[in-house]
């Protein structure tokens, strides 16, 4: 494949000619004559058949082509910048990827723990809104992610669970006495903006068709939910999980105590190639050791 290109250096000369508008400037840029940087644009021209600078006097101009060239060489050159980046960067340090429901419930201060027992690997967590959880290792600044999945995340990815999803209404204690299971008079709060959460729920608890979920307010997120269902709302649906916290303080309350499973759980993954992996083994047998309790006591669990 890299015979079929024409030389690096004539495309980083062009590319930092066409970004700064000048051959001099790219000539300093990449501590080269700008002669030299003329000659490179040149051999591109004769390479691709075309011109990529219109020249008037000292000045020149990118051509239309020359833009469409220019364009996806600055794309290109920032992924390798960054790749470079990250490859260089210190390696105790450890990029972790996290869904935004688990870094608030969780993972903020399991982290905060893990860094006392730990303080030679200094965590970093991008906490991002996921709508299906993905990380992509070979374009993303990432040594390892936490993910809601069924445990298979593609060819080259490594991946640990760390705790099932169990599907659960949730509200505020002063609604809860009203409900019981009459669910269908009460205002659903969806947190995923497909609702699929309340169908998977009303799936596995046996009471699908007996609640509309097209109606209720809507969100992007399971705290979104949580926080719209603890200022009394309307009944959202939690992970039992990580509402652990909210429903031992008594902010929230399980009006139906039915939990259902939906074969999805929380993993932690990273590349079989990780250069980082005693770090992300040492980080994931902390994270087991450091997970929430979650109620158990009176509730049905079922399997979808």
């Amino acid at each position: 494949m890299t015979g079929s290109l024409p030389p690096l250096y004539a495309l980083r000369a062009f590319e930092a000619a066409a970004r700064t508008g000048s051959a001099t400037a790219a000539a300093a840029e990449l501590n080269v004559t700008q002669s030299a940087v003329s000659k490179h644009i040149r051999t591109l021209e004769a390479y691709f058949g075309c011109r990529l600078f219109r020249r008037n006097g000292p000045k020149i101009e990118v051509t239309p082509q020359g833009q469409i060239l220019a364009a996806g060489l600055k794309q290109g050159f920032g992924q390798i910048a960054s790749a470079c980046a990250v490859f260089g960067s210190d390696r105790n340090v450890l990029r972790v990827k996290a869904p935004s429901t688990l870094t608030m419930r969780w993972l903020l201060d399991a982290i905060s723990r893990f860094r006392r027992t730990d303080p030679g690997v200094d965590v970093q967590i991008s906490s991002v809104w996921m709508d299906i959880d993905t990380v992509d290792f070979t374009t993303e600044p990432y040594d390892c992610a936490i993910l809601l999945g069924s445990g298979s995340f593609g060819a080259g990815i490594a991946s640990a669970q760390l705790f099932e999803e169990w599907l659960i209404p949730i509200c505020a204690p002063a609604l809860s006495r009203e409900v019981g299971r009459a669910l269908d008079r009460y205002e659903l709060i969806h947190p995923s903006p497909d609702r699929r959460d309340w169908r998977r729920w009303l799936k596995g608890a046996g009471l699908a068709g007996e609640v509309t979920i097209a109606r209720g307010q809507v969100f992007d997120t399971l705290e979104q939910g949580n926080a719209a269902a603890i200022a009394g709302h309307g009944l959202s649906i939690g992970d039992l999980v990580l509402c652990s916290s909210a429903l031992a303080d008594g902010q929230l309350v399980l009006p139906v105590p039915i939990a259902v499973s939906t074969g999805d759980g929380y993993h932690m993954v990273w590349p079989e190639t990780c250069r980082k992996l005693r770090q992300v083994q040492r980080l994931l047998d902390f994270l087991r050791s450091d997970l929430p309790e979650p109620v158990q006591a009176g509730i049905e669990f079922r399997k979808m």
